[in-house]
């Protein structure tokens, strides 16, 4: 202890010139460094990154295999998922679309057209790179805030066409001869095989829809390119641009490469690096499946063994995803993605649906043609018996079979786009004696019963098959009608001037009150949510249903004409050329199998 005052002076002394000098050290290197700091000067450290998603290929709705191959598919919602994902991720500072022909219909095109709007209503800035671009694709590209095209890029926007292949001068060469009977003045499907051209009927069906689609088109493009209308028309008849030419006219922004558009935005950013993130919010694929552990995982992958994924315990929407055409039984997934929707498989799905507690409200996606009246009879009722608000989303096509499923919604929501109506029923059957005789074949037949015949191979129906026949359809047209007219709140009288087969657009069907409202997938969600008196900004959790199927239940389901259409319509998609006659007899088949069918009276693509 130091208690004399001599030693506490001197050190207390000591203390303070300890503290003054490293204080005085501290000044000196501050002011130093600030020297330092204002001498040198300023360099770009900043580093940008940007999110780059790939729109190319076949495009289904949701994921359709579980495991390895789902994994690698592109789909719909996840690419919608992905760009909303890009627009929340602090760390992303713009989007690039590479737009490389997405096989889509014009719903899907306003789908992803309205994920970009959100997007840039979060401030996200997003840029369209495009190579060869057609009608789908420069729609999309519209949608972005620029448009870029490599110096060897072209623009085609040749307007909107639509063909129909007769096969009746082939039919009658060969001796099959085809019968049909329809039930509605324009319910055309069976008109390829029983005529060598349009009727007047078809016709102006084609003139209606192909008229609407054009003006959807250039509305869409003025908007978007801040070009007048007629203006807009004359750049479509002139059909085809190069990428200087389009942007010339204004049609798109920049003619520079991918490289050099990022440089561009490296320098606009005033940064020293630009890093892009290739396939954002795309899932990794497991590719190594090496040893033991490696097989197993693959084995998993083909199974559809998923990780177990924590879920929230709060309210649910689902989303019944019903796609394509509409069959008897279960629903089927072909191995190169094209789907049927069998009845049993889309009613137990609706009775999952309405019986758990968590699930307040239920979204009906329909894309489908139709196909069986009486599996679109089943949905339909299991539908109106749900005492939960259910909500239809059309899709691409929600058409006779697919618009019978959709009527018995609380409300119905429609793309712009969207090819539906066709309220009708059509049936018939090949009679090949014809065909028989040519190559040699003879039929012996042992019958009871006048009517025995009526689904005979050999020959067409009897007047009184045929009056059994259209007889049988006209009950199902009559039911038919009165559910639309009672689901749609109209006279039925007026709900039978908008049938007998009539197809309308989307945009039509608003105007006739065949839906309610115009919007997406998102926005159906929205009003689901309103109907089951949830707020619209409240978070749900979205349960997908049917589960989609694996590898191993893809590969060994049975072999049917189902499956049998699916493998043409596959096939097409890599010979569309050779491959079309092909389609075309698969779907005959079909209309042959279902006796009577509320199927879409044609197969329309708008490229």
């Amino acid at each position: 202890m130091l208690a004399n005052p001599f030693f506490r002076l001197p050190l207390s002394l000591l203390l303070f010139l300890l503290l003054f000098v490293s204080l005085g050290g501290l000044l000196r290197a501050e002011e130093e460094s600030a020297k330092d700091a204002a001498d040198a000067k300023p360099a770009a450290n900043k580093r940008v990154k940007l999110a780059s998603i790939s729109l190319a290929g076949a495009f289904p709705e949701t994921t359709q295999q579980v495991g390895l191959f789902g994994e690698m598919e592109q789909n719909l919602r996840e690419t919608i998922k992905r760009i909303g994902q890009a627009a929340e991720d602090d760390d992303i500072q713009g989007l690039v679309l590479r737009i490389r022909s997405p096989l889509i219909g014009r719903a899907k095109v306003e789908e992803l057209c309205a994920a970009v709007r959100r997007a840039q209503a979060k401030g996200m800035k997003v840029y369209a790179d495009i190579t060869g671009a057609q009608g789908a694709d420069y729609l999309i590209a519209s949608a972005c805030d620029e448009i870029v095209m490599p110096p060897s890029g072209s623009l085609i926007l040749a307007g909107v066409r639509a063909e129909v292949m007769f096969y009746r001068g082939l039919m009658d060469k060969v001796g099959v001869r085809a019968d049909f009977i329809q039930v509605g003045r324009f319910k055309g499907a069976a008109e390829p095989f029983v005529r060598s051209e349009m009727s007047d009927e078809l016709r102006a069906q084609f003139e209606s829809l192909i008229g609407d689609y054009y003006d959807q088109m250039i509305e869409r493009i003025a908007e978007a390119r801040d070009l007048e209308a007629d203006r807009v028309r004359e750049l479509i008849d002139e059909g085809m641009f190069s990428a200087a030419k389009a942007k010339e006219v204004g049609l798109i922004d920049h003619v520079m490469y991918e490289d050099e558009l990022r440089e561009r935005l490296r320098t606009e950013n005033d940064a020293e690096k630009l890093a892009v993130v290739r396939n954002y919010g795309k899932k990794d694929v497991q590719t190594d499946f090496s040893g033991f552990g490696g097989m197993v995982q693959l084995m998993q992958l083909m199974m559809g063994v998923e990780p177990t994924r924590s879920r929230s315990r709060g309210d649910r929407i689902a989303i019944i995803y019903a796609v394509g055409p509409i069959m008897d039984g279960a629903s089927e997934q072909g191995l190169f993605g094209n789907a049927t929707l069998g009845g049993d498989t889309i009613v137990k799905a609706l009775r999952m649906a309405a019986k758990h507690k968590r699930v307040k409200a239920i979204v009906l996606r329909v894309d489908s043609p139709g196909g069986s009246a009486l599996a679109s009879d089943l949905i339909w009722r299991e539908v109106a018996r749900i005492d939960k608000p259910v909500v239809a989303s059309m899709g691409d096509t929600a058409a006779s079979g697919g618009y019978y499923i959709s009527m018995a919604a609380d409300k119905i929501y429609a793309a712009p786009g969207t090819l539906t109506g066709s309220i009708g029923v059509v049936g018939g059957k090949l009679a090949l004696s014809g065909l028989y005789d040519k190559v040699g074949l003879s039929v012996d037949v042992i019958a009871r019963g006048k009517n025995s015949g009526a689904f005979s191979s050999t020959q067409v129906f009897s007047e009184t098959e045929r009056a059994a026949m259209k007889q049988m359809m006209l009950d199902i047209y009559e039911q038919f009608t009165s559910k639309a007219a009672e689901g749609r709140n109209m006279e039925l009288e007026q709900l039978k001037s908008l049938a007998e087969g009539r197809v309308f657009t989307g945009r039509q069907a608003k105007e006739n009150g065949l839906v309610d409202e115009l919007g997406t997938l998102r926005d159906a969600i929205v009003g689901a949510k309103e109907l089951a008196g949830i707020d619209k900004d409240t978070q749900v959790d979205l349960w997908v249903l049917p589960k989609p199927q694996s590898f191993f239940e893809t590969l060994f389901e049975g072999e049917s004409i189902e499956t049998s259409a699916k493998l043409s319509t596959q096939l097409r998609e890599v010979l569309p050329e050779v491959t079309e006659p092909l389609a075309a007899s698969a779907w005959l088949r079909q209309l042959f199998e279902q006796r009577a069918a509320t199927i879409l009276p044609y197969r329309i693509e708008i490229k």
